[in-house]
């Protein structure tokens, strides 16, 4: 397997595991997410802690996508590509400040210090930290990251055309979503929220699977693969 098959390949894995261990994360986490006075009860915290161990793995992949990618798209794009990178880790950043902030209720439930009003004041807080990063990871960077690569993806003629228009179109849709969560037009989880954050998906899975079955295309890749030589001065 050449190195750039392998690049495609592990790119596409990461996209795969950036996408869907975050659903299953989310739905563990509705037990702290969706009770209000989640930090004075009892019971286990395995369903919060697993969805927390997921998202550091969606976290990893979201930044592993960008460095995969960045020897190929630095070749044709070298600024777009390391702006691409400095997104997603950007966008990995946030998902890690959320995990922090609900694990920090984890240990408010553990360890109470001060009056129910106080540890219901500070995990509600820390919930709403949550749902901000969430919110401006990924929706806001997210949106901003897809439709970059999807340009470089569309320049460079790594995969189908249809392929990086399908995220010309998902990645602005997303960003105008978050942008009309942020205004208060609808809740990030909602029917509105989840059609706007379809074509998105739609545009992730596509390309993961198109680099998982067939890799980069194969005229730019050998184009992009061959290293040009540096000129020896005489």
């Amino acid at each position: 397997m050449s190195s750039t098959r392998r690049t495609a390949v592990v790119t596409g894995v990461f996209f795969l595991v950036a996408a869907f261990p975050a659903m299953a994360a989310l739905a563990l986490y509705q037990p702290l997410l969706g009770d209000a006075d989640y930090v004075l009860g009892n019971g286990s915290d395995a369903a919060v802690r697993a969805g927390a161990f997921l998202e550091i793995l969606v976290a990893v992949s979201v930044a592993g996508t960008a460095i995969t990618l960045y020897p190929v798209l630095r070749r044709k794009h070298a600024g777009f590509a390391l702006g691409y990178v400095c997104g997603r880790l950007l966008e990995a950043a946030l998902i890690v400040v959320g995990i922090i902030s609900l694990l920090a209720v984890l240990t408010l439930r553990q360890e109470p210090a001060g009056s129910d009003d106080g540890l219901l004041a500070a995990a509600r807080s820390l919930v709403a930290v949550h749902d901000w990063t969430f919110l401006f990871g990924p929706n806001v960077a997210l949106g901003v990251n897809t439709t970059l690569l999807a340009w470089m993806v569309l320049r460079s003629e790594l995969a189908p055309r249809w392929i990086p228009v399908l995220g010309l179109v998902s990645g602005p849709l997303i960003f105008a979503s978050a942008t009309a969560v942020l205004a208060g037009l609808y809740e990030q989880v909602s029917v509105a929220g989840t059609v706007a954050a379809l074509p998105v998906f739609a545009w992730e899975m596509s390309l993961a699977v198109y680099l998982l079955a067939r890799g980069f295309r194969s005229g730019p890749t050998r184009e992009l693969a061959v290293e040009r030589p540096v000129p020896v001065p005489a």
